[in-house]
């Protein structure tokens, strides 16, 4: 029952007063998912109904402009707020009452569905130009509600968040990053809990009342039924939790524990990165990480005219007409292909320069260094998601305007923030999230090697090097439809 946290020195935000009240109530979840539920009600009636220009509707303007912007730094300057309140957990409960369900497939209990649907939703980003079509973009949100209530019903886990959700995906991987996270104050009241409702849930059809045997406290007493919470959605184990990865943040957990001993602990930044142990040493996990950093450059480069060369040459090279195939091709040789051989390369050299052949196995190396690409990863989608928020942040409101019927005053919220300005936002976000992903990849190679430190961390800093230098050179590209110049 190991926690990453010594509850005497860390701050509960459930603690603090207003915001933590309102987390702990029981309707808080409620209300945020409501607010999120009415949104996306709004993006898919302007999506179906309204003016099809990107620029003039509210299902492209939110979403692809100001959500993405907004989810990176909330990410990082609070956690995972956003599967929080998401309003496609809604369906999801109103699955529950339907059926219980079955267990998910075994064989798909891991993070390779999770890569396949990111790679997917990027994939048909770029070839049915989501950014571009409010319609599209409403229709991919009820594809969204309507997968979630449908996984619900059939399977008993959350499987959608846990295994499929590539939103949520996204916000499991870089939440690794916040400063916040849920931990027990007390591992010793855990260990006599008997009904471990922070997993298990304090839900019942009818009332049933139990009494834990506390040492220190005495017998306390439990009770379950109709009003109970459910317990956590994705099976996580308050009191081994060690990573944000895989949680919702939606607090059930802290609602359903009877002995109140479960708290939203503030901890350093990304200090389960600097962990050992705080990831499943798993190569789904790992390959998770690191091909969402690749992905980032991938999506970036989808935006600046060299790509569009690319796909020229070759389209005449090999014949192709479709454009799907040729995006495949692009999307899946830089995002997939050739990031994994090189993540495998530099497991074998690292091993071969550290001397540590023997002693490491590659899932174990490529395990290590895996936390290491979350900064710089984080640091490409923050140059990116912020160079479209920055470039239009206000743009919102005059489509809300004329959603609304009115004139929208675009004179007033339709300008730019200074291009220089976005250009120094985007070349703090990927150098500071470098040397962020050097550190953490300078004490992996130290834990590891030893002695030998320096040069078994080399082939991982070279591809840290490597990540870091292509972005600055894809944001210094003028941005086909969508963008400035970095330095001008």
């Amino acid at each position: 029952m190991s926690n990453l946290y010594r509850p005497a020195n860390a701050a509960d935000v459930l603690q603090w007063p207003f915001i933590g009240r309102f987390l702990r109530w029981r309707r808080g979840r409620l209300v945020l998912q409501g607010v999120l539920l009415l949104a996306a009600f709004l993006l898919v009636v302007d999506g179906l109904t309204g003016p099809q220009s990107a620029a003039r509707n509210l299902a492209t303007v939110a979403p692809w402009v100001h959500y993405r912007g907004l989810v990176v730094l909330v990410l990082l300057l609070a956690g995972n707020l956003f599967c929080m309140a998401c309003p496609f957990a809604l369906p999801r409960t109103l699955g529950k009452r339907f059926s219980r369900g079955r267990n998910f497939p075994r064989v798909l209990r891991n993070k390779w569905l999770a890569i396949a649907s990111l790679f997917t939703l990027f994939l048909l980003y770029e070839w049915l130009d989501l950014w571009a079509s409010p319609w599209l973009t409403a229709w991919l949100i009820i594809v969204y509600f309507v997968a979630s209530f449908l996984l619900e019903v059939a399977f008993r886990e959350s499987a959608f968040c846990k295994y499929v959700c590539p939103l949520g995906s996204f916000n499991f991987v870089y939440a690794t990053s916040a400063p916040t996270q849920i931990a027990v104050k007390d591992a010793e009241i855990c260990r006599h809990c008997v009904g471990h409702e922070c997993v298990n849930g304090s839900y019942a059809g009818t009332p049933v009342i139990r009494l834990d045997d506390i040492s220190g406290g005495g017998q306390v007493e439990v009770r379950h039924g109709p009003q109970g919470t459910p317990g956590c959605g994705t099976s996580l184990f308050a009191p081994q939790i060690r990573s944000n990865l895989d949680c919702t943040l939606c607090l059930d957990c802290v609602r359903a524990c009877p002995h109140d001993n479960i708290g939203l602990m503030a901890r350093r930044p990304g200090r389960e990165l600097l962990q050992p142990g705080a990831w499943p040493q798993r190569l789904d996990v790992s390959l998770l990480v690191i091909l969402l950093a690749a992905m980032g450059l991938t999506n970036a480069f989808g935006m600046v005219s060299p790509v569009y060369a690319l796909q020229q040459s070759l389209a005449e090279a090999l014949n192709l007409r479709s454009e799907l195939i040729v995006l495949l091709l692009v999307f899946g040789v830089t995002s997939l292909l050739v990031p994994a051989l090189l993540i495998l390369l530099a497991a074998q050299l690292g091993r071969l320069l550290g001397g540590s052949r023997r002693k490491h196995n590659l899932r174990s190396t490529v395990a290590a260094f895996a936390p290491a690409f979350v900064p710089v990863g984080l640091g490409v989608w923050i140059a990116h998601y912020t160079f479209h928020l920055l470039i239009a942040p206000f743009s919102f409101i005059p489509v809300l305007q004329e959603f609304l019927g009115q004139d929208g005053d675009w004179a007033r919220f339709g300008t730019s923030l200074d291009e220089t300005l976005i250009g120094l936002v985007q070349l703090v976000a990927i150098a500071g999230g470098l040397v962020w992903s050097l550190l953490i990849a300078q004490r992996a190679a130290t834990r590891m090697y030893r002695r030998n430190a320096v040069p078994g961390m080399l082939p991982w800093a070279l591809l840290l090097l490597a990540i870091a230098f292509i972005a600055v050179w894809i944001f210094s590209q003028p941005m086909e439809m969508r963008g400035s110049i970095l330095f001008s």
